[in-house]
């Protein structure tokens, strides 16, 4: 016995409406139809977890684009295995090359999700990378590092708000900074 077609639609905002992709759906064999109002860029839409826990082993999912479902590619595959583990395929109307229903589709799925974790990988090393040449730069400056983030703060005022008796707090707000940034200027004049 073949499976279910359940089809997901999304649109970001209330002024979208998402009847379009419903009905490319529903024409392309959907029986059941999960949509909603929602950024995909919410960790938290309601009606994609009521759907992937709807799918069961030989449904499949499809959507009309592949955005509609994926906030990242990261994403994407955290969802595609899912179903993969749940005997789920899926499907992307607007790209047959998405159908890991197929032995080719699979293989472009999982060339593509190692494309997509090699990527993570090298953003992440890149991002490591600029935050130890910004620390180094910053402590080479003297500029507290506070977050993760250098703190632009001008130490001559700090030393002169403290001098003129006000506590770190009051500093704090008067600079507009944390009242451990203020600590930390107060610690490297000291």
């Amino acid at each position: 016995m073949a499976g279910t077609i359940v089809g997901y639609a999304r649109v970001s905002s209330t002024g979208q409406d998402y009847q379009t992709q419903v009905d490319r759906l529903t024409a392309a064999g959907a029986t059941k139809v999960f949509s909603e109002k929602q950024s995909g860029l919410d960790d938290d839409r309601p009606e994609l977890a009521k759907c992937l826990d709807y799918l069961r082993e030989g449904d499949t999912l499809i959507v009309t684009k592949l955005d509609r479902l994926a906030r990242s590619a990261s994403h994407l595959h955290q969802i595609v295995d899912k179903l993969n583990n749940d005997g789920a395929g899926f499907k992307v109307l607007d790209d047959a090359t998405l159908d890991t229903t197929t032995r080719t589709g699979k293989l472009v799925f999982g060339i593509l999700a190692s494309i997509a974790q090699f990527e993570t990988e090298l953003r992440k090393e890149r991002q490591m990378e600029g935050i130890a040449k910004a620390k180094a730069k910053a402590e080479k400056a003297g500029t507290p590092w506070i977050s993760g983030r250098p703190v632009s703060l001008n130490h001559e005022e700090i030393r002169k708000l403290r001098a003129d008796g006000l506590s770190v707090r009051q500093i704090a707000a008067e600079v507009g900074c944390s009242s451990s940034a203020v600590q930390k200027v107060l610690k490297a004049e000291a």
